[in-house]
């Protein structure tokens, strides 16, 4: 839309990654949002988005944030992921989250009906938030959504939500899709980001398997528009996890959401600090 365009010219959003700084454009700047009840996978499902792996141990969610970087046929694309929590025991910044988010995956487990249940009230949520949101910035209708049930390696004596029920949640959007997965045995993940990232008109290539994860050690190099690793023929697309980024702070994501409301400025930063 106009204003986007407007702001790739007047805004370069910058990030540090190491003892480099990459530049990337705000308009190919986004965040996903990962929501969802306690213990249903969400940080399995982020941890195999990011790292290929599946931890078997589980530690409470307060609120991950993670930020990856891709040089895809030379162009800069960032994704900001915010794994939260599944006892939201702060409302108000769950509704942050919301507000902020540009495509989402709502998690529950096949095996946990109430899980289930909490997605439906997130999906309506989100909506609701959504919509308010963009009335007053007239901007796109489309929210490209994932509904995923995890946990589908399991028997199916086990299983409490049927997948017709799953299927009716995004019948009549065509900008939501419905996923069972496996984060464990990493069944139909991929696919499911691969989805996501096509409804939102990203490059395919932000998928897992379509890019090549390099390290932080390239550094300096990875914005270049020539850049190519030697030993990798016919690959146009990297992807490099930022180690040391932070949050940014509630306020900055409070006026990032005011700005797009009044239309002042440079709407599309979002600072890199920790949360106050």
């Amino acid at each position: 839309m106009l204003f986007d365009q407007l702001m790739v010219h007047a805004m370069m959003k910058t990030m540090s990654s190491g003892n480099c700084t990459l530049n990337v454009p705000a308009k190919n700047s986004y965040r996903m949002v990962v929501l969802g009840a306690s213990r249903v996978g969400k940080s399995s499902i982020v941890s195999r988005f990011l790292n290929g792996r599946f931890e078997d141990q589980y530690t409470p969610t307060i609120e991950d944030f993670h930020r990856k970087v891709y040089n895809i046929r030379g162009d800069m694309y960032q994704l900001d992921i915010l794994d939260t929590s599944g006892n939201h025991p702060f409302p108000a910044m769950r509704r942050l989250s919301i507000l902020t988010g540009d495509v989402f995956i709502l998690v529950f487990s096949l095996d946990n009906r109430e899980s289930f249940d909490e997605v439906k009230r997130l999906q309506k949520q989100i909506l609701e938030v959504k919509s308010c949101l963009k009335n007053k910035t007239k901007e796109s209708a489309d929210l490209p959504m994932v509904i995923c049930g995890n946990k589908n390696d399991h028997s199916e004596i086990y299983r409490k939500v049927r997948s017709d029920e799953g299927e009716n949640l995004v019948s009549s959007d065509e900008n939501c899709a419905y996923f069972e997965v496996s984060a464990k045995k990493n069944t139909n993940v991929d696919e499911m980001f691969y989805v996501l990232f096509s409804m939102a008109k990203l490059p395919h290539e932000m998928s897992p398997a379509l890019h090549r994860k390099i390290s932080i050690q390239y550094g300096d190099t990875f914005q270049q528009k020539s850049f190519r690793m030697r030993r990798v023929k016919d690959m146009d697309a990297y992807g490099m996890i930022s180690p040391f980024a932070r949050r940014p702070s509630v306020n900055s994501d409070l006026k990032y959401i005011k700005s797009k409301v009044l239309r002042e400025g440079q709407s599309r930063e979002r600072e890199k600090c920790t949360i106050q």
